[in-house]
């Protein structure tokens, strides 16, 4: 289905639409940019990406939501000028993750619950673009290291969500333009690159256009490689956008990254996107576009391109983005697009001189970056964060460092004497191992249990059993011990790496030459492959590479975002024990995107992103505290050193097998299978019937609140002018509150009041699931607000030692007798609401970086938070936070709260201009005990006219509601 394109009589820019035609000979209309630039000379110096957008905005300009305007600010932009004009995106498709995408159809369903209630008809609800959930954030890895575990791995998913696939199976038959791709077909970004995108698209007025797209997950800037111009939102944008608003944004400035040179033997995709993640944190491209040309970037790889630009969210940008050549077309072809297809996509873009990679001096950026490709080396990421590249000759110096620096400066805050011990598992203080009992569907596994689950290794079992036993004081080498710096987690997962051949063929050689050479993977390291695609396992067994990657423990655990997510699963009680109880600094070495803190594990610290051929190494020699340049990786045959230079595999090596990677059939019958063949486990599920949802009782899903007290009537009680006025400090947090820290995506703590919710109704723990697979029950949710077991709020004062306490707890703030209580934010947030009282959060620098998760401003709307002050803001979360009708303020200059001397005991008062003027300044006053007050200037961070309407109509999900139901 296609964009609604305007009628050519009404159009403002008619004598722009023209004929194009394909090699074929077929002709097809488009809104030609070459004809707009008669009027327009500037055009042809625009970046692609911009021009991108504006064929949108012609194309679309009715004269009401787009207007003549729009397109003329667009075509005159200029590299330096100030941004403040709107642009309306009008987007081609929407791609949505489960666990983002489940609230949303709720969010969805809702409104037609609203509308049945009102007397409307429920279809004035429905997606007036293409929608397509992919179902990849559901799987974890609790079986792993055998053949089994994919089997298993998927039993247990639709076994813990079956709730939530019914709920879709319902959305399928009751929206016409919602579609699912189910468990077990990749990770959301792959099938976008290599099912969903289609270059072009055809309207139903014969008019082509490009492909483009918002998706609810923040990298789905991994389309850029191809092209594409899209990028993350908030499920509430991605749901306005469905619902036929554009998608607003300020006009932005592009940065040209010109790429040099070529990659040196040795160096991976991984290694090039650390360094330019690297490279632009330090240009501060936050908000901005990131465009690529040169020669540098004609010699790489879609894949490559495409892994770069998933890392968009990394380096800040709001897309990194690769202009379409011929790479691009070589790579439809080899994913099985049709002829007709590609030479359509093709013919169009250079119709519209959009075709090729510009040379430097071709096209005028806002500024230029330059990197040449051979200055590159190994490298990884880590141990906090995914802009902190280490060259792997660096990493055991690092981690050394950072093990007795301050937390302040990343570091862990240990005694330096610690860092060499290391301690027995699964004894306590000195008995014997219990002997593992049979483990229940989804429990975490003991140790002895988890070993039997692993490949032989070539040797007896009972010695990798044997490993596991306390009770042998006769030869205490065979104890199982684990020290600081311990791999424990070794994963080959989604999504950066896992899109790329080239860096998972390597992996599968460096195997290859690691078994043959006698290494072994320690059977305590928790090891996993979850690839992409299923077109990943087929080229690796088609190779005879994946037998070598099972035996070292890689086996396919899954399809889907795994590890990187926090859905790694747990580890044993007794590596957990041994961890907690002797306060240990261990690792995980993982091919993902994201290293923050309890993301990967809630008691592994030290989180390193790397390579997928790397993430081999570092399972093989077990360590971070190892410097793989110049140690062995471990012992092989006969006792011999075997170094990573002995098993690294060379490019020639790697490129000889990318043949396998690239098979157009292959891809076609894969997909084929999404309508035709979804699998048993899928085909088995049963949704209700029906154009509206009955809601049954779930602890999965439940109608959400956001429309409770709605009406026709837009809102009157003047709450956007009115400000906030006698507010509490519900939080005074740190820089770098991550969405994570805001709504973990992870295990949810029995102890937690979501825990207790869950308890309370008769859900048993080991049926937990996650935080993210409860996205469409806000009862969990809102619980989960702020819950993160890493987040620290420093309104708490410090321990005797000087360090923070963690977890989502503040002091409740009360006139009596409770005044400073500790207690769950949760359960403060609930006391406040009782009393009618506001509250807001202060922070530091880059509040709501990561993922772009719209519960981490839903949550926050519930909990009854008016505003949140900031020195900055993630782009996707500030929007968020204005769409659920929070108000997000910048701190200007040197001030902080730190600076303010703010403890949590203040009354706050938000008092903004009353027109609301985007970007206005706004006046924070602040009471304290003593009754002396203090004004403080800071920024409105409401950024355009648009979300003025938004947060004056109580968010954008009501305000897109009165539209549709207006109509």
């Amino acid at each position: 289905m296609a964009t609604s394109s305007p009628r050519t009589p009404r159009h403002a820019f008619a004598a722009t639409l023209k004929e194009f035609q394909t090699a074929s000979g077929q002709t097809g209309k488009l809104y030609s940019l070459p004809a707009l630039a008669r009027k327009f000379p500037g055009i042809a110096r625009l970046p692609v990406s911009i021009r991108i957008v504006l064929e949108s905005v012609l194309r679309n300009c009715d004269g009401r939501k787009v207007t003549a305007e729009h397109v003329e600010q667009l075509a005159r932009w200029q590299p330096q000028a100030e941004r403040k004009d709107e642009i309306p995106f009008v987007v081609a498709r929407v791609v949505l993750q489960d666990f983002t995408g489940v609230p949303l159809l709720a969010d969805l369903a809702a409104m037609r619950s609203v509308a049945q209630k009102l007397g409307k008809s429920p279809k004035k609800i429905e997606p007036l673009v293409p929608v397509d959930l992919v179902v990849d954030h559901s799987i974890m890895v609790d079986h792993y290291g055998t053949k089994k575990a994919l089997d298993l791995n998927m039993k247990l998913e639709f076994q813990r969500n079956r709730e939530r696939y019914e709920f879709m199976k319902w959305g399928m038959q009751a929206f016409d333009t919602f579609g699912v791709v189910p468990p077990g077909f990749g990770i959301v970004h792959q099938v976008n690159l290599e099912y969903l995108a289609r270059g072009v698209h055809k309207g139903a007025d014969g008019v082509y256009y490009p492909d483009t797209l918002v998706g609810t997950d923040s990298h789905t800037t991994m389309i850029n490689g191809i092209g594409v111009v899209g990028w993350g939102v908030g499920g509430i944008e991605a749901e306005a956008a469905m619902l036929g608003q554009p998608v607003y944004f300020l006009t932005p400035d592009v940065v040209g990254f010109e790429l040099t040179g070529r990659l040196r033997e040795g160096v991976t995709a991984t290694d090039l996107v650390l360094t330019v993640t690297e490279i632009l944190r330090r240009h501060k491209v936050v908000g901005k576009f990131v465009e690529f040309f040169g020669e540098g970037t004609r010699t790489l790889s879609l894949p490559d391109r495409a892994t770069i630009g998933n890392m968009a969210p990394e380096y800040g940008a709001t897309m990194g983005f690769f202009p379409v050549d011929e790479k691009t077309i070589d790579y439809f072809k080899g994913t099985g697009r049709s002829k007709a297809e590609i030479e359509a996509f093709e013919a169009y873009f250079k119709a519209q001189g959009l075709f090729g990679v510009p040379r430097a001096g071709e096209i005028d950026y806002s500024q230029v970056v330059r990197l040449d490709l051979g200055d590159v080396a190994p490298s990884l990421a880590g141990p906090k964060r995914p802009q902190d590249r280490i060259e792997i000759g660096n990493v055991k110096a690092q981690f050394t460092s950072l093990f007795s620096k301050p937390a302040a400066e990343n570091g862990f805050n240990q005694p330096a004497e610690r860092l060499a011990q290391r301690h027995r598992v699964g004894c306590g203080e000195g008995g014997p191992a219990a002997e593992a009992p049979q483990p229940q569907p989804g429990a975490a596994r003991p140790v002895v249990e988890m070993v039997g689950n692993r490949p032989t290794l070539e040797t007896a079992h009972a010695d990798a059993q044997a490993t596991t036993v306390c009770d042998l004081p006769a030869d205490d080498a065979k104890v199982l011990k684990i020290g600081n710096g311990d791999v424990l987690i070794a994963a080959i997962t989604s999504c950066t790496n896992t899109s790329n051949p080239s860096v998972l063929l390597a992996a599968g050689l460096l195997a290859k030459k690691a078994v043959e050479a006698g290494l072994k993977v320690q059977p305590h390291i928790k090891t996993s492959l979850a690839p992409g695609s299923r077109i990943v396992t087929e080229y690796l067994a088609e190779t005879g590479l994946l037998p070598y990657l099972e035996k070292l423990g890689f086996a396919v655990a899954g399809y889907g975002c795994t590890t990187c997510i926090g859905n790694a699963g747990d580890l044993t009680p007794e590596l957990n024990e041994a961890i907690t109880r002797n306060d240990l600094v261990c690792a995980a070495v993982l091919s993902g995107n994201r290293n923050f803190e309890a993301r990967i594990h809630p008691n592994l610290k030290a989180n390193f992103l790397a390579s997928p051929p790397l993430v081999v190494a570092y399972a093989i020699a077990g360590t971070v505290l190892k410097d793989l340049m110049t140690e062995p990786v471990g012992k092989g045959k006969g006792g011999r050193d075997v170094y990573l230079g002995d098993i690294w595999p060379s490019s020639d090596e790697i490129h000889a097998l990318m043949r396998h990677a690239m098979n157009g059939k292959a891809f076609r019958d894969n997909y084929g299978k999404v309508k035709s063949d979804p699998g048993k486990l899928w085909s088995a599920i049963r949704g209700v019937d029906g154009t509206t949802y009955t809601w049954p009782r779930s602890t999965y899903i439940a109608e959400p609140p956001f429309f409770s007290q709605f009406s026709l009537a837009a809102a009157a009680d003047g709450a956007g002018e009115e400000g906030v006025r006698g507010a509490r400090i519900m939080a005074l947090f740190g820089d770098s509150i991550t969405t994570d820290h805001i709504s973990p995506a992870g295990s949810i703590k029995e102890s937690s009041p979501a825990g207790q919710w869950l308890l309370q109704h008769g859900v048993m723990k080991q049926d937990f699931n996650s935080y993210g697979a409860r996205r469409g029950n806000h009862d969990v949710m809102m619980r989960g607000t702020f819950a993160n077991v890493r987040i620290k709020n420093l309104m708490i004062p410090p321990k005797a030692d000087g360090s923070r306490e963690e977890g989502g707890v503040t002091l409740f703030q009360s006139d009596g007798p409770l005044q400073g209580e500790k207690m769950f934010i949760f359960d403060a947030a609930m006391r406040y609401i009782e009393q009618k009282t506001p509250t807001v959060v202060f922070a530091g620098e880059e509040y709501g970086t990561g993922s772009s998760r719209d519960w981490a401003a839903k949550g926050t709307q519930l909990l009854g938070i008016k505003a949140v002050v900031a020195k900055s803001f993630e782009r996707i979360h500030r929007s968020n936070l204005v769409g659920m009708g929070v108000l997000p303020l910048q701190f200007q200059g040197t001030d902080s709260w730190e600076s303010l001397g703010l403890t949590g005991s203040e009354r706050i008062d938000v008092r903004p201009d009353p027109a609301l003027t985007p970007q206005s300044d706004a006046t924070l006053v602040i009471h304290r005990d003593d009754g002396t007050r203090r004004e403080v200037t800071v920024k409105l961070r409401i950024d355009t006219p648009i979300e003025v309407d938004y947060y004056r109509a109580g968010g954008i999900l009501p305000y897109v509601l009165r539209q549709l139901l207006s109509a």
